[in-house]
């Protein structure tokens, strides 16, 4: 399975969860505090959906600016700056969104903490199923024969 194969998989699995998460957490919203539960959890929903994207991206920036080597400072440079990134908007989102009345706060902090977590399970799931060979040039069983 090549890269792109992995990294599509994870955003797609991700995009699922994600989804399942809003539809929970907006019920669960809509329970607790009525219409402000319910963007609540859509915005954290959001919010998280946005953040979990951004980790694709980077593997896929790192290994552009890495030419392919994991181990080369492009690829870290890629990958801890966008994490840097999601923290600070992470951090950003939740202190200027908990100030507005039109959601809950507790509904949207919670949230964004539920879907980040699943996102980063199945992250680990869709990594861990993905069949990448440690080293170069070996062929798994089932893959096509090289040429």
């Amino acid at each position: 399975m090549s890269v792109n194969r992995v990294v599509r998989t994870a955003f797609l699995s991700g995009l699922v969860m994600t989804s399942l998460v809003a539809f929970v957490a907006a019920i669960w919203g809509a329970l607790v505090s009525d219409l402000p539960g319910v963007w609540g959890a859509l915005v954290g929903a959001s919010i998280a959906l946005g953040l979990l994207g951004l980790t694709p991206l980077s593997i896929l920036w790192g290994f552009r600016l890495g030419k392919g080597d994991v181990l080369s400072p492009g690829f870290f440079a890629s990958v801890l700056g966008t994490w840097l990134i999601k923290f600070v908007v992470f951090l950003a989102a939740v202190f200027w969104l908990g100030d507005q009345g039109w959601l809950d706060r507790t509904v949207l902090f919670l949230t964004i903490v539920a879907a980040l977590l699943v996102g980063l399970v199945t992250d680990l799931v869709v990594v861990a199923r993905s069949r990448m060979p440690y080293v170069s040039d070996v062929s798994l069983p089932g893959d096509p024969p090289r040429e």
